[in-house]
Parts: structure tokens; C-alpha cells; sequence
């Protein structure tokens, strides 16, 4: 202890003097002053450490911008990625590298355009069979789900009850018959003893009043008759129309009643059948114009995936008003659907063709990209590379554009691979399946 603090004394009195025992900093010549005395030494200070953030702060940070980096790259990589690959490849190689990409070549061809819409699939006629009379259901001569011809037998009701009224018109028939002929047996001998005034005026006028009530009487017979007739084929309950059956309602054994609501059984036309779309209201004029035409417009129906064609028809008619609340307006078509292929409240999608252009130059829609300034195409010239070119394009249909100016029938364009190529671009061109 007493010879550290000796030392320290020491050093304190003359930095100079080194203490055994101890290291000694090299020390900085004196200035010299004016008057040419030595100045007292400045003492180097001695510098702490920086005061840093903490370790693990800076790794949280760290932590954050990979995260950062991460999730943006995705974002960035489309539009940063192709410049970075060609300067490194044409770093490392000392040219433009090449690119693979798919081609296709223009054509000279017709388009048709289609006005699609999301519909359902109608009944041309839907029936609900109901019963005219009241009775018990003895017979159900149909299968659930069956197809029906018109005029073929339902179902019957027990006949007994309008066979027995019809008995009793027929009954009071013969006996009105049997008294008009005795009245009309009393007129002729009324008028023949006119003659000789052995009868008046007055029971002659009586005896025809009679002659016409029994007549009347006999009418009134025969209209009873006729009702009970009527009510007996009311029985026997017949299909309206031809169509598939649905499900019946009723079972034998129950009791009927006319024009009961849910009815007995539910019949549904399917040949023709009929399919009700909507299309946009600003391509009312287009349809008009080809009905106004005379022309006979095709309706295709898909499925919902719009990947199976289902049937083939025709433009029937065009709704009467525009549906305010979504701006379309209802179209009909009927199918002949022969195959069965459509069925009632299914849902489809519907094709309508308005028009067909002739003559024109098609490219793959996948070839036109959208710059900022108007739409191009990327041209493989003869030399493997590739020229961005302005197109002006016309309506798309199917995956293939017309178009309008820019393009000659014959000419190579890329359909994929556009993201890696500039105007120049070296390319291995390699013609899509089709």
C-alpha cells in the first residue's frame, strides 16, 4: 500500500520519472514559447468509451428491417428483378443474355362477339294439376319424375256420386218428355176444335204455355245431363301439356277438393324450354339493331364454370323496361333441348351473339400489354430480337384481340416472357401450343 501511493506521488511531481514496476507513456515534446521556456505539459485526456445503444436494441432493429425486407421484396422483386439480372448477366457474360419466351403469330380471320350474362333456366310452360271436382283420389296412374305426353291419364276420382246425379237427370228427362207429349197431344186437339168453337182462345194460349214449359223443363233436363257428363270426365284427370312430373302431392285414398291450391301434381314443359338472361343496358342498341335487321341471333348456354356448352338456341324476346336497381335488361331464348341437357331453375351462363367481324388481323390477347401512354406488342424480328411496338387494338373475344392498326397478318409476337424484355432484347423464341 505505502509503495503505490509513493509511486503515485511520484508521477504527479514529474511524469517523467518511471517508477519501477510501471509502464510509462511516451511523452509529447514541449512547445516551445516566446520566451523560449519550456511550457508545462499538457496531460493527455483520458477518452471513455462511446456510450452506445444496447445490444439488444440494435438487434431488434436488425430483426425489423429483415422482416421489412422480407415481406416487401414481392412487391419490388416484378419491377427491380429485370434490370438487376440483365446488369449482372451482361456484367458477368459481357453481353445481353438471352431470354426464353413464347410466341404466337397474327392471322387474318372473322371474330365473333358474344354479350354474356349470368341466368336461369325457365319452363316454357309450367302447370299445377288440380282436381275440377271434389271426391276421393282412388287412382295415381303416374311415376314421380316421369315424362307425360298432353291428353295422357293422371289420376281418377271415385265416379260413383256423378254417375248416380247423372241417373237422376236422365230419369227426370224421360218423365218432362212424357208430359210434353201429353200437352203437345192437347194442343192439336185444341186446334182442331177451333174450328168449331168448342174450346176459347184462352185454352189454347194456356195449353202452348204448357207445350213450352215442358220444352223448357226438357232443356233444363238435358243441361243437367251434360253437367254430370262433365263432372264424370272431371274425374278422370288428365296431363295439360307434355312435360316431366314432379313429385306427387297427394296419395290414393284422400279426398280431393276442386281447385284446391297445392293441387295433386306439378308438370313442367322441357321441350321447348326456355333460359331468361340479363345483359348491360348500354347494349340495348346492339341488339336492337340486329333484330331490326331481320337477323336470327344465337344464344349459347354454359355451365356456371363456363366450361361445358349445354345447348344452343335463339334470341326469343327482349323485356319491356330496364331494371333500375342494376341497370340490365331481361332477354329470353328458347331451346329445342332435346337432350334434357337444361333444366328448370338451373342456373347458366348465357352467350348472346351480336356480331360478327370479318377480315381482320387477330394476336393472342396474352401479347398486348398496356404502357402509359397506349397499348404495345413485343415483335420477334428475323435477327431473334425483339422490337415493343404501338398497337391499336379493337374487341377481344375468346383469348384473341383485333387488331386495328400496328400489325401485319404473319408476324411473331411474344405472349410470355414480356416481363424480362426491353426493346433489343436477345430472344429463344418458342412457338405456344395452341
Amino acid at each position: 500500500m505505502v509503495s503505490t501511493h509513493l509511486q503515485r506521488e511520484a508521477t504527479k511531481i514529474n511524469p517523467a520519472i518511471e517508477v519501477p514496476g510501471t509502464r510509462s507513456l511516451p511523452l509529447e515534446p514541449e512547445p516551445a514559447t516566446e520566451t523560449g521556456t519550456h511550457a508545462k505539459p499538457k496531460s493527455i485526456p483520458r477518452q471513455s468509451p462511446p456510450q452506445g445503444t444496447r445490444w439488444w436494441v440494435q438487434l431488434i432493429v436488425l430483426a425489423a428491417l429483415g422482416v421489412a425486407g422480407y415481406l416487401g421484396w414481392p412487391y419490388v422483386a416484378p419491377y427491380v428483378m429485370p434490370y438487376l439480372t440483365h446488369s449482372t448477366v451482361t456484367a458477368k457474360s459481357g453481353g445481353p443474355r438471352t431470354v426464353p419466351v413464347l410466341t404466337a403469330k397474327t392471322h387474318r380471320g372473322s371474330i365473333d362477339l358474344y354479350l354474356n350474362g349470368l341466368g336461369s333456366v325457365v319452363g316454357f310452360n309450367t302447370v299445377t294439376v288440380r282436381s275440377r271436382v271434389e271426391g276421393e283420389l282412388v287412382k295415381v296412374l303416374f311415376a314421380e319424375g316421369q315424362m307425360v305426353q298432353k291428353g295422357d291419364l293422371l289420376a281418377e276420382i271415385d265416379t260413383r256420386p256423378f254417375e248416380v246425379q247423372l241417373k237422376q237427370a236422365e230419369g227426370q228427362l224421360i218423365k218432362d218428355e212424357a208430359a210434353l207429349h201429353i200437352a203437345q197431344l192437347d194442343l192439336d186437339r185444341y186446334n182442331a176444335l177451333k174450328a168449331s168453337r168448342s174450346v176459347t182462345q184462352q185454352q189454347i194460349d194456356a195449353q202452348v204455355a204448357l207445350v213450352r214449359q215442358s220444352e223448357g223443363a226438357i232443356e233444363a233436363d238435358q243441361a243437367q245431363i251434360d253437367n254430370a257428363q262433365l263432372q264424370l270426365t272431371y274425374c278422370h284427370i288428365t296431363a295439360p301439356v307434355t312435360g316431366r312430373v314432379g313429385l306427387r302431392i297427394v296419395d290414393p285414398g284422400n279426398i280431393v277438393r276442386a281447385n284446391e291450391p297445392t293441387g295433386l301434381v306439378m308438370i313442367t314443359q322441357l321441350q321447348p324450354i326456355a333460359v331468361v338472361f340479363t345483359i348491360p343496358q348500354d347494349e340495348i342498341s346492339r341488339v336492337q339493331q340486329q333484330i331490326k335487321a331481320g337477323k336470327e341471333l344465337v344464344v349459347e348456354a354454359y355451365d356456371r364454370e363456363f366450361r361445358t356448352k349445354l345447348a344452343t338456341g335463339k334470341l326469343l324476346a327482349l323485356d319491356n323496361q330496364v331494371d333500375v336497381t342494376t341497370g340490365t335488361v331481361k332477354i329470353k331464348a328458347i331451346f329445342q333441348n332435346d337432350d334434357n341437357m337444361l333444366f328448370p331453375n338451373q342456373f347458366v351462363n348465357a352467350r348472346l351473339l351480336v356480331d360478327t367481324e370479318h377480315d381482320v388481323v387477330l394476336a393472342p390477347a396474352s401479347a398486348v400489354q398496356r404502357g402509359p401512354e397506349s397499348m404495345f406488342v413485343y415483335v420477334v424480328k428475323p435477327d431473334s430480337t425483339v422490337e415493343l411496338r404501338r398497337v391499336e387494338i379493337g374487341a377481344t373475344e375468346a383469348g384473341e384481340t383485333v387488331i386495328a392498326q400496328g400489325l401485319q397478318p404473319g408476324e411473331s409476337v411474344v405472349t410470355d416472357g414480356v416481363d424480362k424484355l426491353q426493346p433489343g432484347s436477345k430472344v429463344a423464341p418458342r412457338e405456344a401450343a395452341k
